[in-house]
């Protein structure tokens, strides 16, 4: 299985929305030739700017923020209008056409052609000296596949993406380590990981009713890099009928690879839920929720859970799950951290697919580079009956709308690699694992704890458990030898009740030393 971004069974968000009740995703992007001056005034297309300053993409996005959203649009012919899945992979990328290519310098831009689910063309441009130049998607960067007969030269007509490759696994070889593409998602690995969960630039009335607003990024300007520089520097320009926005990520690879990203938003009008810095994920099943039947593998999952480290420094985590209904789970805060989608697990034993590989997915963190203020993490879990579709979405609501006429800012880090990337001295949740009870009544959980604190501790701690419905009991704690740490074993009696929220952590003392565990139990 590939998940190169159109290469592959890429999950089909927009599915997974729909049938939870939200809407098809709004927009495409505007004719072929884009022109950020075509979308703003509604006329022809803008020959190619001779000039690119710090503040360009912000002058653009601000003007296009006082003006009516343009829904863009692409006119194909036949087949290009309706590729299946087989068709798009037949448009292939010229890796000879790839921008910088035989200039040493570590980096190179591969371009994804429009079409299939990619229907959302956008402008790219390069940008050098202060100077930009647009390029255009046809024969000369493409090759079309027999699936396609008669293919005419200026195919595949637009572009829907890029991708970065450089040298963040050999000194030797260019590997891929960051893209773009579809609405506003990018993702990206660090050293030797495999594409997992994605980000994106902002969500709008996610799981709300009336639909999902996906705002989409209309165009982007790729700053050309020096030899063997560390780093490379992506504008990009955000657009919806709500919103657009400002965008500048800065691109580091590596072991973890980091990109700090810094927005500016400009609403149309007001946004009483939208989402800063969303991660988007597939929980299918695993050890902590087994409603998946008849699959040999362990664990089928992107991310396996939620990290919080909330503004009073506490740190929380959630079990994902694959729920039968829709659910959403806030966690109010002040001055967040952090917060990400974390893969744990990073033995191939605990997922046993040669394939998908998830055991190398990467941890995603998002870290506030300035007070956020007061609002809450959102987790949105949707039922998924297939792996193939993302079903997690984790974000931060500010408390108070953003309002039309107003500029907000948000700057953070998003890092992609194996764990989160802060460093404690605590003991961690290490697996949660549920079965069944002693009695038919009762659900057994066992819940294991590693780490410094769980390592270095000669005494053991308690376990201080609070369930909000139902009974439990059984309650235990015993050390994990071979996690050098704690295991917690406890039985819970719903009693009839519906749902239940439970919470669990450790104290030596009466001091916390662990993460405090969080998880959600439902009938449904």
């Amino acid at each position: 299985m590939s998940d190169d971004p159109g290469m592959g069974r890429g999950p089909n968000r927009r599915g997974v929305l729909i049938g939870a009740g939200a809407c098809a995703m709004v927009a495409a992007l505007a004719d072929h030739a884009l022109g950020v001056a075509e979308a703003m005034a509604q006329e022809a297309p803008a020959q190619p700017q001779d000039s690119f300053a710090a503040d360009h993409v912000r002058k653009l996005a601000e003007e296009l923020a006082a003006r009516d959203f343009v829904k863009p649009r692409v006119d194909l012919p036949e087949p290009f209008n309706a590729l299946t899945a087989e068709q798009y992979r037949d448009i292939r990328f010229r890796p000879d056409a790839a921008v910088w290519r035989g200039e040493g310098l570590g980096y190179e831009v591969q371009l994804l052609a429009l079409g299939w689910l990619y229907e959302t063309p956008v402008e790219i441009w390069i940008v050098e000296q202060g100077k930009a130049r647009s390029l255009r998607a046809d024969s000369a960067s493409f090759s079309v596949g027999p699936s396609i007969a008669a293919a005419p030269d200026a195919a595949p007509f637009a572009f829907s993406g890029f991708r970065v490759t450089g040298t963040i696994n050999t000194a030797e070889a260019l590997s891929e380590f960051v893209s773009f593409q579809g609405a506003s998602y990018f993702k990206a690995v660090g050293r030797y990981q495999q594409y997992g969960l994605s980000a994106r630039g902002l969500a709008i009335n996610t799981a709300r009713p009336g639909g999902e607003e996906f705002p989409v990024f209309r165009a982007f300007w790729i700053e050309k890099p020096s030899a063997a520089a560390p780093e490379i520097v992506i504008h990009a320009l955000l657009d919806s009928e709500s919103v657009s926005g400002a965008y500048r990520f800065t691109i580091r690879p590596g072991r973890a690879t980091v990109i700090e990203v810094e927005s500016t938003l400009f609403p149309r009008r007001t946004l009483t839920h939208v989402g800063i810095a969303p991660l988007t994920s597939m929980y299918f099943h695993g050890p902590a929720q087994r409603r998946i039947e008849r699959d040999y593998r362990p664990a089928v999952h992107n991310s396996e859970g939620l990290a919080v480290v909330n503004g009073h420094g506490e740190r929380l985590w959630r079990p994902l799950s694959n729920p039968k209904m829709l659910q959403t789970s806030a966690f109010v805060d002040k001055d967040l951290k952090g917060f990400g989608l974390v893969q744990r697990n990073r033995a191939f034993a605990g997922y046993e697919d040669l394939e998908a590989r998830y055991d190398r997915r990467p941890t995603t963190w998002i870290e506030p580079q300035e007070s956020w203020g007061d609002g809450y993490v959102e987790l949105i879990e949707i039922p998924i009956s297939e792996e193939i579709h993302d079903n997690i979405v984790a974000y931060w609501k500010p408390a108070k709308p953003l309002q039309p006429g107003q500029r907000y800012s948000y700057a953070y880090r998003v890092s992609w690699g194996d764990d989160v990337p802060a460093v404690w001295s605590g003991a961690w949740v290490v697996k949660t694992q549920v079965g069944a009870g002693r009695n038919p009544d009762t659900l057994l959980f066992v819940v294991d704890f590693a780490g410094p604190a769980a390592r270095d501790a000669r005494e053991l701690p308690v376990a201080d458990l609070v369930p909000t419905a139902g009974t439990t009991s059984n309650l235990s704690v015993q050390r994990h030898p071979d996690l050098q740490g704690f295991r917690v074993r406890f039985e819970l009696n719903p009693g009839g009740t519906e749902l239940v929220e439970l919470r669990l952590c450790l104290k030596l003392a009466g001091q916390l030393i662990s993460e405090n565990w969080l998880y959600r139990w439902t009938k449904a």
